[in-house]
């Protein structure tokens, strides 16, 4: 059977997302939330998938990376330039990621997918039909950004947050937030 998945960005004003394969912006909260978010699962024996481009792998601190408790899935087109750790899934596309997770042991033990970045990963996604929700994280404020979050598709809407997602603005270091969650209302 075909698992859906959703994406979960951080973008500002300017749609941005990253900076220099950086965060423009230090919240450590947000980072929790998507630290929590990314990692949560209701059967204790399953983990997620988080599906990444190569650069966002790569922006990771080296220490933080592979994101840990979950199946790090990095997206390139040329596997044979980099190393990756033995437990990172390396596949050519979203494609053949979600074929992966569908099809091979990999995706029993998977209880939820996200796509965490970047931007041509995220617009792949949402054009999915698989696509089910976008947790979006809107900063308050604009940031000097070189990579930018792809439109959101008329399909998605705003729904009410999960019980666990905070509701109202964030503030943190002068800087506000609010969490969004969008669902794709054409499934």
């Amino acid at each position: 059977m075909s698992k859906k998945f959703s994406c979960i960005v951080a973008i500002c004003e300017n749609r941005g997302i990253g900076i220099n394969g950086d965060l423009p912006w230090k919240l450590k909260q947000e980072l929790k939330y998507f630290s929590h978010t990314t990692k949560k699962v209701n059967d204790a024996d399953k983990r997620n998938a988080v599906i990444m481009g190569r650069k966002t792998y790569f922006g990771v601190p080296e220490s933080k990376r592979p994101l840990p408790e979950r199946l790090n899935i990095v997206l390139t087109r040329n596997a044979a330039a980099y190393t990756f750790p033995p437990d990172v899934l390396v596949c050519g596309s979203l494609q053949e990621a979600l074929h992966k997770l569908d099809s091979t042991d990999h995706g029993e033990h998977i209880e939820n997918i996200w796509v965490v970045g970047g931007n041509s990963v995220y617009k792949e996604a949402m054009e999915s039909d698989r696509c089910h929700r976008i947790y979006l994280t809107e900063i308050k404020k604009q940031f000097d950004c070189d990579a930018f979050f792809p439109e959101i598709p008329n399909s998605f809407m705003v729904i009410d947050n999960d019980p666990d997602t905070p509701s109202g603005v964030q503030e943190e270091n002068g800087i506000q937030y609010v969490y969004k969650i969008y669902e794709n209302k054409q499934q």
